[in-house]
């Protein structure tokens, strides 16, 4: 009886240790926003998102084919989705003051170099601030080349200014297409903290279709982590794949988040392993997002006013955007009484406030809230511990959505986009 005691803890104590910090997915719109647009596939499912219940929108171009420019209503859809609209100043990708609104960007395999150049100079800023901000990236195939800095071809690396340049290395194309291959699976790599695959370090058949893999001869950013190699022991033009690095992931530091990208297609596979590895890359993106970040430090009787726009370019008095938070925090000294706690917002949406001692607030975890309905709240206390407390505010009201061929338009309340104003103020005696 006392083994099987042990053997359960046992088994608790590792399922513990994978959980994921809820702390740091709290705050975003949805999960996923999944890249189809000019020039990628036109995917509207991802099925290892539905196995892993992750909330997700999308933007689904009319299918790539071999003539450019595409279409004009594909290039102003893409346009207002990515690079903003008068509706919607930062894009779907971004919250007023340039935080992600997402977890993570999937972006679909296709044509790397010409969708990086119909998203234009701005459509690539949104991205690249996403990933800088916070927001976690996945790519297969194309969308793994275009989160590179340079291909090589012929022993010749060219710099690539259509890419977003996120991971500073270099990619090399494989030259096979129509095909599969198998992958290794690194002794360490983190992959392995969701899924066995089997248990012989092997992953079976996924497919590819003239995708890369890291060059590692120049230009290799140590802090890469590498996932998988491919299985492949034909030569390729005279060329050989085996055992290269197939899928790898990157972080350039605690504010920002994770990339994980692989050179195959695993994303359309509905069972088995391969489904697994869509799997783990997506929760190993989602474990990779950007700390909280602090907007400032509240001072006793003085507001603290957040009512600035996009335009305006000062995120710490920026609006707050839909399911958004926005964290502060406040030193409370010795002998402080008659502590008041007030936020205030504009009429029409509901603002939650969370109080926390030593560590961000969030709804779950704060020693104080108030999330009833409305934009005004009021906290009172007699005393309160000395010390640091962090003080947070959440916009709960969002958008609607109506699905349509290309994607999602929002509908609603849709001027949560450009932000909610409010104050805070606290004071004591």
């Amino acid at each position: 009886m006392k083994r099987n005691i042990l053997i359960t803890f046992m088994l608790f104590a590792w399922v513990i240790t994978f959980i994921p910090d809820n702390s740091l997915a709290q705050g975003y719109y949805k999960d996923v926003f999944m890249d189809g647009g000019v020039k990628l596939t036109s995917r509207v499912s991802l099925p290892a998102a539905d196995l892993l219940d992750m909330s997700m929108e999308y933007f689904a171009s009319s299918r790539y084919t071999s003539t450019f420019p595409p279409s004009a209503k594909d290039s102003l859809l893409q346009e207002m989705i990515y690079a903003g609209s008068p509706g919607d100043l930062n894009g779907v990708l971004l919250y007023p003051d340039g935080q992600p609104r997402f977890k993570i960007i999937y972006v679909n395999g296709g044509k790397a170099t010409s969708h990086g150049k119909s998203l234009g100079e701005k459509g690539r800023q949104r991205i690249q601030s996403f990933v800088i901000n916070g927001g976690s990236y996945v790519g297969s195939c194309a969308g793994a080349y275009f989160v590179t800095s340079a291909t090589i071809k012929s022993d010749t690396v060219f710099p690539r200014h259509n890419y977003l340049q996120l991971w500073p290395g270099v990619a090399k194309g494989t030259g096979l297409s129509k095909s599969y291959t198998g992958m290794y699976v690194e002794k360490k790599s983190p992959l392995l903290k969701y899924y066995n695959f089997g248990g012989d370090m092997h992953i079976d058949s996924v497919r590819h279709n003239g995708g890369c893999y890291a060059w590692t001869a120049d230009q290799f950013p140590p802090e890469t982590e590498v996932l998988l190699r491919y299985d492949y022991p034909d030569d390729i033009k005279g060329q050989s794949i085996h055992k290269e690095i197939s899928s790898w992931a990157y972080k350039q530091g605690p504010s920002s988040g994770r990339i994980v990208v692989i050179g195959s297609h695993p994303e359309g596979v509905t069972s088995g392993e391969r489904l697994d590895l869509m799997a783990g890359l997506l929760q190993y993106a989602a474990d990779g997002l950007g700390k909280p970040v602090l907007k400032g430090s509240l001072e006793n009787g003085k507001r603290r006013e957040m009512y600035k726009s996009t335009a305006d370019n000062d995120p710490a008095y920026t609006m707050i955007g839909d399911k958004q938070y926005h964290h502060f925090k406040v030193e409370i000294p010795k002998g402080a009484k008659n502590i008041s706690l007030t936020l205030h917002g504009a009429d029409g949406y509901d603002l939650f406030l969370y109080l926390n001692k030593d560590d961000f607030a969030f709804k779950g975890e704060s020693g104080y809230k108030d999330i009833g309905e409305g934009p005004d709240k009021n906290m009172f206390f007699d005393s309160l511990e000395h010390g640091t407390w962090y003080v947070s505010v959440e916009c709960n009201t969002t958008v609607d959505t109506e699905k349509t061929e290309w994607g999602y338009r929002y509908t609603g309340k849709t001027e949560v986009l450009n932000g909610v104003p409010y104050y805070l103020l606290i004071k004591w005696e």
